[in-house]
């Protein structure tokens, strides 16, 4: 059970997401003290890049925070992991299938009042095979997520999906149709996805176009705001209630990626 904040009116409680693409290069361009200013509850990282002992020593633990890093068998590749002021009674790296965990793509931590899924999802444009992984892990995670919310749990899910579902989620969707990130194969999963009732939180505070989390690196994207919306929270219908804000935090640097936020409450 999250105890923030007890004797207000609320309990509230803030969750970053942030593809750094590479744990490394991001505190090079001022991680630390933007992590340090922001103090979430929760800090949720994708594609470190590192081991536990490569992170940075000021980062590797943070006063205040427990930590938890999820590894690949590979150097240099994936890897999640998460800061969190309050600890989880449990906590899991596994989706049960190795050909998934060994890539370290996942951290699971209950805290009681819900579970918090943060998933680096496999990126399909490398090959065919890679595609069929990204798929497969897909279904496996789906899975997994019913599983959980079966047992009457309920879920935040957080990480980079590594597709944009609809139109409105790309500057360019006719001419990165054919590309995997939007796939029809790709869009159709989320449908699937939403449709065992899970909830787009950004979308339900903000129907705009033109809302991004991923930019290339290639040919200034960001400056003019060539994106894709690759970065989600998720949460189960029964759980957004809860949720006072789902957003994306355009203005911080440091990674292609821009962080992503939620913002949950409760009535004491």
């Amino acid at each position: 059970m999250f105890k923030l904040k007890v004797g207000t009116v609320d309990r509230k409680l803030r969750i970053i997401c942030w593809n750094v693409n590479g744990i490394r290069a991001v505190h090079k361009k001022g991680f630390r003290d933007w992590f340090i200013q922001e103090q979430p509850d929760i800090l949720c990282l994708q594609e470190t890049k590192a081991t536990r002992k490569q992170f940075p020593p000021d980062i590797r633990s943070v006063e205040g925070y427990h930590t938890y890093f999820s590894e690949a068998e590979r150097k240099g590749y994936s890897g999640v992991a998460l800061y969190t002021k309050e600890k989880p009674e449990k906590v899991e790296k596994s989706l049960g299938v190795w050909e998934f965990d060994r890539e370290g793509r996942t951290i699971i931590a209950d805290y009681g009042d819900f579970v918090l899924l943060t998933i680096y999802f496999p990126n399909g444009k490398m090959s065919p095979e890679r595609l069929q992984f990204k798929m497969d892990f897909y279904d496996t995670f789906l899975e997994y997520a019913d599983k959980l919310k079966d047992e009457g749990k309920n879920l935040v899910i957080c990480g980079d999906l590594n597709t944009a579902h609809k139109e409105i989620d790309i500057a360019r969707p006719k001419e990165n149709s054919k590309i995997s990130g939007f796939l029809p194969e790709e869009r159709a999963w989320i449908d699937t996805f939403l449709s065992h009732g899970y909830v787009d939180t950004f979308r339900e505070f903000n129907k705009e176009p033109e809302q991004y989390s991923w930019w290339s690196y290639r040919t200034r994207a960001r400056e003019r705001n060539v994106g894709w919306r690759l970065d989600y929270f998720f949460v189960n219908k029964e759980f957004m209630d809860h949720v006072e804000s789902s957003y994306i935090l355009t203005d911080v640097m440091g990674s292609d990626h821009a962080p992503i936020g939620l913002d949950l409450v409760w009535e004491d």
